[in-house]
């Protein structure tokens, strides 16, 4: 028996249309068209939603602080949430951090992703709805990264921010010679990380990282907020004191999106052409730059 197809939650106009206007047609000329239209219903209502966030940041926006200021809020910060030390009991937990930058800075947050996994972006998102993400587009990355951040960008409640160094790859290879990052990682990295970074952070008080000080010796007193004096900005690291389980379990429990490459042997991933698997009990930073007296892009040093 043919009958008019209803998404849960709709009720139809005199014309037989839902509320946002659209028809919706019976199960005998078009079985998905119910779920066609909940997913425009979707589309429509996640738009709405992003467009007042935006709107609600633009009446909020105040001139950025000075870094005296910026700094004082770091001082109160760190005594707020380190508790008696860095790892001790009373530290701070990751949504206590992101509440704490929440009512500091409001709007005023970016947080970068490096696409290995969604979790700092959900953590964030959670308090800061639609928060900037910013996405360190260096033109070298694996397609499961690119992937991820596509992911991400269609499911979570952020604003992906693409952030873009001054040379395309070809335009790089053209004044630099092909492959720089074979020859001197360090330029690449601070032609297409680091400067396209500090340029984007410039318009924040706030970054969002997320560090863990399991990853690398050079990472293990790693803060959970700092006075960033290279970028003259506050750093945050929410997630400085989780071990690589304790990211897994929160990507599992709330089915958050994670690059296919952590399960085939990348704890640490980067640029393609710099990154390699790594094996079993190596560190977990083992595969960025192998070979090379390097460990770290120069963004967090």
């Amino acid at each position: 028996m043919s009958g008019t197809t209803t998404v849960p939650g709709d009720s139809l106009d005199a014309a037989g249309a839902t509320p946002s206007g659209t028809p919706l047609a019976t199960t005998g000329s078009d079985p998905l068209a119910a779920l066609r239209a909940a997913a425009r219903a979707r589309t429509e209502a996640r738009a709405a939603s992003k467009a007042a966030h935006a709107a609600r940041r633009a009446l909020d926006a105040r001139p950025k602080r000075s870094a005296d200021e910026l700094r004082a809020i770091v001082e109160r910060g760190q005594a707020e949430l380190h508790g008696s030390g860095l790892g001790a009991a009373d530290e701070a937990t990751a949504e206590q951090v992101v509440a704490w930058a929440v009512r500091e800075f409001g709007g005023s947050i970016a947080v970068a992703c490096s696409m290995a996994d969604a979790v700092l972006p959900h953590v964030v998102a959670q308090q800061a709805p639609w928060v900037d993400v910013l996405f360190l587009e260096t033109g070298y990355h694996f397609p499961e990264t690119t992937g991820t951040r596509d992911a991400v960008e269609q499911q979570m409640e952020v604003t992906i921010v693409d952030v873009l160094p001054q040379l395309t790859v070809a335009q790089q290879d053209e004044a630099h010679g092909k492959d720089l990052w074979s020859r001197d990682p360090a330029a690449c990295c601070a032609m297409r990380k680091v400067e396209p970074l500090t340029r984007t952070l410039g318009g924040y008080e706030v970054w969002v990282t997320g560090v863990r000080r399991d990853e690398a010796p050079t990472r293990t007193n790693t803060p959970l907020v700092t006075w960033d004096e290279k970028n003259g900005l506050v750093k945050i690291n929410p997630l400085a004191g989780w071990s690589f389980d304790d990211l897994l379990g929160y990507a599992a429990q709330h089915q958050v999106v994670l690059n296919p490459l952590l399960n085939d042997g990348y704890p640490s991933i980067g640029c393609a052409p710099c990154t390699r698997r790594v094996a079993p009990g190596e560190d977990p930073r083992a595969g960025r730059w192998s070979g090379l007296d390097k460990t770290e892009c120069g963004l967090h040093v």
